[in-house]
């Protein structure tokens, strides 16, 4: 099928254009009650069948085909970050200190017009097409809240595909990753209970402020001792609290932080380690520790053969040579996870660094921006593969 004669130049100025409007309205993960409208507005526009309200403010959309087949999906994240941004442009946020810092903006508008293409198209699908647009991907997991409202069911999802913009890339090349591509997570947090007092008489107290110092110290050694040189594992505690006052020996200390893992058996050895770790140096102290371990992100594992078949689509559509492979996995997470769990999925990025630009300007930046050239080849790849994957 020619699906790229549908990929016309209206499609690409109209999404552009969705774009910065989406840019201009940010809103903030759980409160995206607008931007779930604008999205609406335009499937209604276009006659696509869709459902808001999917899992808090998420959109799920679908494009029935005339035949029965394969029912398959791809999935953009919508909400901003809390940011304030410092670019000039007339698209500029209006919302002072929010964000679309993370591209979610760009993804919107990709799998927006994918989805128009697609529908231009329904006469000629052998099976269904589904889109999901989904809230709250930078905070609370939204793809989990998705799924678990039915965005997979009714008809079933048999693959799944999710495309994120990357400005380390350069616009018109596709990075792909086999395997791992994004490491699971979990908010761990230690309780340090000990004994208050004055600070001039440590002896009659138990410290938590040393105590949980000491604990964090010691369990950097379960990466650095308990961890292959082979394997990866990242421990950060980003929160510390204790006490009131500077001359107070607290009574209790609090530290807040993430594990980060790729394997399942890492992340259970990971978490165990870390609780007898903390429990036993308070031990050592007298006091005691309290350790709660949240789970998060699962790691996110590509199927190889969609991946195989992503690189298949880009290099017949850009050349080869603007494929990117990507060597290693990244500690980040990812929440497309959630989807992978129900269907066969891969995650791939799409380049949106202008090539003439020699800084790159990371995502979750006050200054990130991207090139809007981007927009059109997000469209293309992503409408390509859905059709690949009917097949």
């Amino acid at each position: 099928m020619e699906y790229y004669k549908k990929t016309n130049e209206k499609i690409i100025e109209e999404m552009i254009n969705f774009r910065r409007c989406m840019h201009k309205n940010p809103e903030l993960s759980e409160k995206e009650i607008n931007t779930s409208k604008m999205i609406s507005e335009v499937l209604q526009h276009y006659g696509i069948e869709h459902k808001c309200n999917v899992g808090g403010y998420g959109v799920s959309a679908i494009v029935r085909g005339m035949r029965d087949g394969k029912t398959v999906a791809a999935k953009s994240d919508i909400d901003a970050l809390p940011i304030f941004e410092e670019n000039n442009y007339p698209f500029k946020s209006v919302n002072a200190g929010v964000m679309h810092a993370c591209g979610h903006d760009a993804n919107t508008a990709m799998l927006l017009g994918s989805a128009i293409v697609i529908k231009a198209m329904e006469k000629e699908l052998k099976g269904n097409v589904k889109f999901f647009f989904e809230p709250a991907e930078e905070t609370i997991g939204g793809g989990k809240l998705m799924v678990e409202d039915g965005c997979m069911e009714k008809p079933k999802v048999d693959y799944i595909i999710g495309m994120h913009v990357m400005p380390h890339i350069d616009t018109g090349k596709i990075e792909i990753k086999r395997g791992c591509l994004n490491a699971s997570t979990d908010e761990v947090e230690i309780i340090v209970h000990g004994v208050s007092g004055h600070a001039a008489e440590p002896e009659k107290c138990i410290d938590t402020i040393v105590v949980i110092s000491y604990i964090i110290t010691a369990l950097q050694t379960f990466v650095s001792r308990n961890t292959a040189a082979t394997d990866s594992a990242v421990l950060t505690f980003g929160m510390l609290h204790g006490g009131t006052k500077g001359n107070i020996i607290p009574e209790k200390a609090v530290a807040k932080g993430t594990l980060r893992t790729l394997k399942p058996e890492q992340r259970e050895y990971s978490k165990r380690r870390i609780k007898e770790i903390a429990e036993s140096v308070a031990e050592a102290f007298g006091a005691k520790a309290e350790v709660c371990i949240t789970e998060s992100y699962d790691a996110l594992i590509n199927d190889d053969n969609l991946v195989n078949l992503i690189e298949d689509e880009a290099a017949r559509l850009f050349g080869r040579d603007n494929i990117v492979i990507k060597d290693v996995p990244s500690m980040g997470a990812e929440d497309f996870a959630y989807y992978t769990k129900n269907a066969k999925g891969a995650y791939f990025h799409v380049g949106c660094k202008d090539p003439k630009e020699q800084e790159i300007c990371s995502l979750h930046n006050k200054d990130f921006h991207l090139d809007e050239k981007c927009i059109k080849i997000g469209i293309e790849i992503q409408s390509a593969l859905l059709l690949r994957m009917l097949e």
